[in-house]
């Protein structure tokens, strides 16, 4: 191991508040995984949890982990850990269709006098179902994701903590929209999947590749940040932007263009099979 990785990794400790909240919302889906696996089994089987348990792990390993230092000073290790974030996390959060569970999970008491009447105000209902229309899911990633790509806003997120982790929250929150719309976990209302789908993912890809592609064949680096701070790895900016937007272009397409197949064999069949 390097000294600078050494280095990173003497100086990491786990962050209480997110290790915690990480904790606990494992501990509320199980406790609500048990209590509806009694009337729905087949529903909420193991592979559901393990989904849910692996995307909290994965979501610890990107912005708690020894992970989160590399990316403070590698743009490379950053972009790593935004496809977490977006591409990864959410799919596998989602998957573990997480809705009931959580509310399941949690005490008697906060269900029914805090999010139980909550959950029942006609304004709010309203506004998680406009959330989750694929117009608005798909903006609100796709805006999210080139606007904190800005250099100033892009630096001033590095520069400040608390920002960072407004970002952070930021990729997160609309890549969770964006995957709902197509997981569509229950008790969500289940809507047929149509070729609409595809320029859904592919559009998407699009966004990602010109960005992609603009970081690829800069011929300066974009963000100062990496050229006022010291890089403990002796990597040149321009190289590391280089090897961090190929990873971007590379891994986030497939991210968006593997469903888009698997998504396609299954519309064709479909179309099959209504002829047949």
């Amino acid at each position: 191991m390097s000294d600078a990785a050494q280095a990173i990794f003497l100086s990491w400790s786990p962050p209480p508040w997110l290790t915690l909240s990480v904790a606990l919302t494992a501990i509320v889906y199980l406790r609500g995984w048990l209590e509806i696996g009694k009337t729905r089994p087949q529903q909420f089987d193991l592979l559901r949890l393990a989904s849910f348990y692996s995307g909290l792990a994965v979501l610890w390993l990107a912005i708690a982990s020894p992970m989160d230092g590399f990316a403070d000073v590698l743009l490379s290790a950053h972009m790593i850990e935004h496809l977490l974030l977006m591409s990864v996390v959410p799919p596998l959060l989602l998957y573990g269709l997480p809705v009931v569970p959580l509310l399941r999970g949690l005490p008697v008491v906060l269900r029914r006098n805090l999010i139980g009447p909550l959950l029942r105000l006609t304004f709010l209902r309203r506004f998680l179902h406009w959330l989750t229309r694929p117009v608005v899911a798909w903006f609100a990633m796709n805006i999210s994701f080139l606007a904190w790509h800005i250099p100033s806003a892009y630096n001033f997120a590095l520069e400040h903590e608390n920002w960072h982790a407004v970002e952070h929250i930021c990729f997160l929150g609309t890549s969770i929209l964006f995957w709902w719309c197509i997981i569509r976990p229950w008790p969500s209302e289940a809507k047929r999947l149509n070729w609409g789908i595809l320029l859904y993912l592919v559009s998407a890809d699009v966004v990602n590749t010109i960005l992609s592609a603009f970081l690829s064949f800069c011929d300066r680096p974009v963000y100062s940040f990496y050229l006022t701070h010291p890089n403990p790895f002796q990597v040149e900016p321009l190289e590391d932007q280089v090897l961090g937007a190929v990873i971007m272009w590379v891994l986030g397409s497939l991210a968006f263009l593997l469903p888009a197949v698997i998504l396609a064999l299954h519309l064709v069949r479909g179309d099959r099979s209504n002829r047949a």
